[in-house]
């Protein structure tokens, strides 16, 4: 070939297929960005996850309400129990000695007030006595006063006589000892009357007294027989919480009561975990949380039936902190070296209690959490 033959610019035809290949490619890839951005927009950004997620319930926690040593333990760990079911006796021996004292002490009370109304009519008639006394002290010492006055006039009609001699030393002297009779026996009326006055006034203070213990009461509104009934009803009550019931559906947990144990009241025996009650505790990221509402709806799986069951729920509610504040030793940032860390907050996520029977969950399992935020009213 001569140095002047000219050199062909047109691309060759392995350039040419390159060219439309790379072309191809990026229209596959454009449109493949187009498709997810749609996705993406249309229906992924509506959901939002997290698989740091754990299946939780409010446990009851059995103790007993009075004291004594445990004669019957009737259940086991992972055994389930109605609500009412006997789980635990306690010996009931001192209750029953107790509930017989109180009942005693009832019978007693009873009896005490039916006393003090029957006393009310008897220091009743014993005021009309001393009334009926006083009268007749009164009596008495109007006629004491009389002869006193009687005594008195006999003497000075006597004395005047005595000087002229019409009157004997005798008959002055008969005179004189009369005034002195006259005048002690107007003495003893007088403090016979007072006695009587006061007498009355004893008897009227007594009633007064027993009218107290019954005045707007009857015998089953008095405040001894209220006393003594409570305290049999108390005693009743504490023989009745001798027998230690399932506070609710469940699964046995944590027993710890053994036979022939001496417990006090409160003493953790034992814990009952309500399984069909169970929910979900989701911990999302704070920047998840902004679509995040009430009542919508989520699709949970839990790792122990893996993705062959899928659990339907709610949003029911955030916690009012985040797992971090809660923590036993919380965070300090106020400090000069602090890291901004994103904070997962607790969302509870009720569950169907139809799906709960038919696949039953326990404490703790972990779960998958998926929300659909598209509703947001």
């Amino acid at each position: 070939m001569s140095e002047n033959t000219p050199v062909s610019s047109s691309p060759s035809g392995n350039e040419l297929r390159r060219n439309r290949l790379l072309l191809g490619l990026g229209g596959v890839v454009g449109a493949a960005a187009l498709v997810f951005g749609a996705y993406w927009f249309f229906y992924a950004s509506h959901f939002v996850s997290t698989d740091n997620a754990y299946a939780a319930v409010e446990i009851a926690q059995v103790t007993p309400e009075v004291g004594g040593t445990i004669s019957e333990v009737r259940v086991t760990d992972t055994q389930t129990v109605k609500k009412g079911d006997v789980l635990v006796v306690i010996d009931p021996t001192d209750a029953r000695l107790a509930l017989a004292q109180a009942e005693a002490d009832l019978g007693r009370a009873i009896r005490r007030v039916r006393g003090y109304a029957a006393n009310d009519s008897g220091l009743s008639a014993q005021i009309v006595a001393r009334e009926a006394d006083e009268k007749r002290a009164a009596a008495q010492l109007a006629s004491a006063e009389a002869d006193y006055e009687r005594a008195v006039i006999d003497l000075k009609r006597r004395e005047a006589l005595s000087a002229s001699g019409s009157v004997s030393g005798d008959e002055l002297t008969r005179a004189q000892n009369a005034f002195a009779a006259a005048q002690a026996n107007l003495d003893g009326a007088r403090a016979a009357a007072a006695q009587a006055r006061a007498n009355r006034h004893t008897a009227i203070g007594s009633r007064d007294a027993n009218a107290v213990l019954i005045v707007d009461a009857t015998e089953e509104t008095n405040p001894e027989v209220a006393l003594a009934r409570a305290r049999r009803d108390q005693a009743a009550l504490d023989l009745e919480r001798t027998v230690i019931r399932a506070p609710v559906d469940g699964v046995i947990a944590k027993r710890q009561a053994q036979l022939g144990q001496r417990v006090q009241a409160g003493t953790p025996l034992l814990a009952v975990v309500p399984i069909q009650e169970m929910h979900v505790d989701a911990n999302f990221k704070e920047v998840q949380l902004q679509d995040v509402r009430v009542g919508q709806p989520v699709t949970l799986r839990a790792d122990i039936y893996g993705s062959s069951v899928t659990y339907r729920g709610t949003v029911e509610g955030f916690s009012g902190g985040s797992g971090a504040a809660f923590s036993a030793i919380p965070a300090q940032n106020a400090t000069g070296n602090w890291i901004k860390v994103v904070q997962r907050l607790p969302v509870r996520i009720k569950l169907d209690p139809a799906e709960l029977q038919a696949n039953p969950l326990k404490v703790g399992l972990s779960m998958s959490v998926k929300i659909d935020t598209s509703r947001r009213s």
